[in-house]
């Protein structure tokens, strides 16, 4: 193995502002504590809490490294007290809980996962954050299964064409919104069952159309705010409802007979606070169930745009911008 510098270029703003606070600065190559690994970054995906974190709304848990940046591809370098030798040397994507947009990371070796032959850097950068957020959603919490018919909002977003990629895999139909006309018709491509105009047509009316009156199965929301009293109406009995994010509102008010009389479910998650534990059986469960798709081919992450490191700021205006489908990733 090539020698690990000690310093190196990554992205960590001194304080909160718009994209022009992403600049590349020098730090200290991180250390792998007990149980982790280091990694040479080839490129680092970009998700919407890099967003939040970096206009101050999200600050990073506990213990994590101010470097923003969720996930990320590339080859293990050195390893930490009880990690299997077999690893160094070895390609990998990880989560983390921070860190990724840097020459080096540390990522627990519970939360790598292979990067299979035929598999771009870039394209294995794109996979965990979402897969692990739509996979402990949708099948977790929401307890889809085969047949179930699920409404997934931003449907041309990360989290919305992994979720489209995965229910065609495991044979669900997934209605999602978009946007736009362009944007609907792209969902569609990607293998969406159904997809709904949000600013042209009225979603709750289209699912009931969509689903003969039954409504559906599951609802993935990122929105929150008043969206959830309409989701509730898309859902048909004993439906299950799933936050994931709020970027429309905090708050929601719901007609609770509603909820009681349907037996309904509302729960919901957040994936970066979870303890490494938790993270390592999602890993597991993952390694098991998704990542035989993607070593055969079937499942790969759409990728919208690639920017180099020092660029962050311009792939942060990009997704700000909101005209991205699918990831968009950092190539260091």
């Amino acid at each position: 193995m090539s020698e690990v510098p000690t310093v190196m270029q990554a992205i960590d703003p001194e304080a909160p502002g718009g994209p022009e606070v992403l600049r590349l600065v020098e730090r200290p190559v991180p250390q792998p504590g007990p149980g982790d690994v280091l990694i040479r970054v080839a490129a680092a995906g970009v998700n919407r809490p890099d967003v939040l974190q970096r206009k101050g709304g999200y600050p990073p848990p506990p213990g994590a490294p101010s470097i923003p940046g969720l996930e990320i591809a590339g080859t293990v370098v050195a390893l930490g007290e009880g990690v299997e030798d077999t690893m160094l040397g070895q390609p990998v994507c990880a989560l983390l809980a921070g860190g990724g947009y840097a020459e080096y990371a540390v990522a627990p070796a519970g939360q790598c996962l292979p990067v299979p032959e035929g598999l771009e850097m870039v394209e294995a950068a794109a996979i965990p954050e979402t897969l692990f957020t739509v996979w402990t959603n949708l099948f977790e919490r929401a307890f889809a299964t085969e047949g179930d018919s699920v409404l997934v909002h931003g449907g041309t977003s990360g989290i919305g064409t992994m979720a489209i990629a995965l229910a065609g895999l495991f044979g669900l139909t997934i209605i999602v919104t978009a946007g736009s006309d362009a944007k609907c018709a792209r969902a569609l491509e990607l293998g969406a069952t159904h997809a709904i105009n949000y600013r042209s047509d009225d979603f709750v009316e289209r699912v009931k159309a969509i689903t003969g009156g039954k409504g559906v199965t599951a609802v993935i929301d990122m929105v929150g705010g008043d969206y959830v009293a309409r989701n509730l109406q898309c859902l048909a009995d004993d439906g299950r409802h799933v936050s994931i994010a709020v970027q429309g509102g905090a708050t929601a008010t719901i007609p609770v007979f509603e909820v009681m009389r349907r037996r309904l479910t509302l729960t919901g998650s957040t994936l970066r606070p979870r303890d490494t534990a938790f993270k390592t059986l999602v890993a597991d469960e993952i390694a098991r169930t998704v990542w035989p798709h993607v070593e055969a081919g079937r499942l790969r992450p759409v990728i919208d745009r690639t920017f180099p490191l020092g660029q962050a700021a311009a792939a942060h205006a990009r997704m700000e911008e909101g005209d991205h489908v699918g990831k968009i990733v950092l190539t260091v």
